[in-house]
């Protein structure tokens, strides 16, 4: 550990960091109480919160970062380090392999950056002289001050949201588990001593590339899920749900592709099919006019009108035939008959029609012990016993049916069913009792 903290005073070397002696990027920590020489930490080593000898977690500490201007604002210290680093390697006038080698400015602005501040500038000894007494003042004062933002979820471990998010950890923007989780366990013990042979010292080190690799591919698929909003799969999943059944299905196959097309042109792909399956519904509609010998939209609403009043009576007669089975069964016609009335008079059917199939229905659920419960009033409590369902599942099902309602200005039981993918009679169940206690409007 000694050795590997004892680096150069190169300014363009990169220390190494005390916990896991890997080379840091920047931002990285400094301890402010311990050096010198100075204790510095990467990120992941000090949110673990890594003590060593006299270090120890609680010490007051400095972050350090190079993302800020010198010598032009639109230069940040970091690029101007990254600048002198390349003209160093590629040489002074191969400008196009500099810009190459830094990746963020073009070729004509490298060379005007550098022959402006670095050879054509007659204050260039007062600008270091700048430099240093900044560079002074820093190390004067304390850490750098901290802004609070808003407080992140942290879920409870193994809980539903926990696992909904995939154990993810907002506050510390990291996973419990990561993919390959066990992939530092190849490089426990390894150890690169001198009296190594050319063939093992190669074997060593190709170990240690097959680690690099792993950690890059563990990182592509963190950026992945964060780029696309799948921590939340639950909350993705609803959303999803709002497109028709098509383009779910169309989302569906696509969404092997996303990693490529990335997450702002997927994301257009799958609206513009979704205006794609609109277009087309209208299209359709209007040929259905047509055939009908509709010229104008007067007469299309009008002809929508009936209908949708012949949809009514072909529903009726329907539901005629249903009685068939019951005529022997006076008590099943009699409450066969008061659901009817019910419809007709625009009321909510209470009254369920029994079957003669013999099937005894299942007993009323027992709520006691179950999570949630406390939060549900007395009548929710009736419609979770009847319906067998437990709290938790009626709370969520009960706050995306709201949530939709209130973006929608109201909501059909089609939506519902679209939002909940559950057995369609419970469905039909809790978006009427949702109804008739005030919590969402029909649209």
């Amino acid at each position: 550990m000694e050795r590997l903290a004892s680096f150069s005073n190169d300014p363009f070397d990169k220390p190494p960091c005390r916990g896991c002696s890997s080379y840091l990027t920047e931002p990285y920590v400094k301890c402010a109480e311990c050096g010198p020489p100075p204790f510095l930490l990467c990120l992941q080593c000090f949110t673990r919160g890594f003590e060593y000898k006299k270090h120890q977690s609680d010490h007051t500490y400095e972050i350090m970062t190079s993302d800020f201007p010198v010598l032009d604002p639109n230069w940040t210290a970091q690029e101007e380090m990254a600048l002198l680093e390349a003209v160093m390697d590629c040489g002074f006038g191969n400008w196009q392999d500099v810009a190459n080698q830094m990746c963020t400015k073009s070729k004509e602005e490298c060379e005007k950056h550098y022959m402006k501040h670095f050879i054509n500038n007659p204050l260039f000894a007062s600008t270091l002289l700048n430099l240093k007494q900044a560079e002074e003042a820093q190390h004067n004062e304390t850490a750098i001050p901290f802004h609070p933002a808003d407080d992140p979820p942290r879920p409870t471990f193994d809980s539903l949201l926990s696992r909904d998010m995939a154990g993810y950890m907002p506050a510390r923007a990291d996973f419990v588990e990561e993919f390959d989780n066990y992939a530092e366990w190849d490089l426990r013990d390894i150890d690169f001593v001198e009296d190594d042979s050319d063939i093992l010292h190669a074997l060593k080190i190709a170990v240690v590339d097959i680690y690099h690799s792993r950690l890059k591919e563990r990182q592509r698929r963190k950026k992945i899920i964060r780029d696309h909003g799948l921590i939340n799969l639950r909350k993705f999943q609803i959303l999803e749900r709002r497109y028709p059944k098509e383009v779910q299905d169309l989302y569906e196959t696509m969404r092997r592709f996303a990693r490529i097309l990335g997450p702002v042109e997927h994301d257009k792909f799958i609206e513009s099919h979704a205006l794609e399956f609109e277009l087309r519904r209208e299209i359709k509609r209007l040929q259905e006019y047509r055939a009908a010998g509709i010229t104008n939209f007067c007469s299309a609403r009008t002809y929508d009108h009936l209908k949708k009043t012949r949809d009514e009576e072909r529903l009726k007669r329907t539901m005629l035939s249903e009685v068939l089975q019951y005529i022997q069964d006076s008590s099943a016609c009699q409450q066969w008959l008061s659901r009817q009335a019910d419809i007709d008079s625009g009321l909510t059917p209470t009254v369920p029609v029994p079957s003669n199939s013999g099937r005894r229905s299942a007993p009323p659920l027992n709520l006691t012990g179950l999570p949630g419960t406390e939060k549900l009033n007395e009548k929710e409590k009736e419609l979770c016993q009847m319906v067998r369902l437990v709290p938790g599942a009626y709370l969520e099902y009960k706050a995306a049916l709201v949530n939709e309602c209130n973006k929608q200005g109201g909501l059909r039981l089609a939506q519902a069913r679209a939002l909940i993918k559950i057995d369609v009679n419970k469905t039909r169940k809790i978006y009427d009792f949702l109804i008739r206690e005030g919590y969402i409007t029909k649209a």
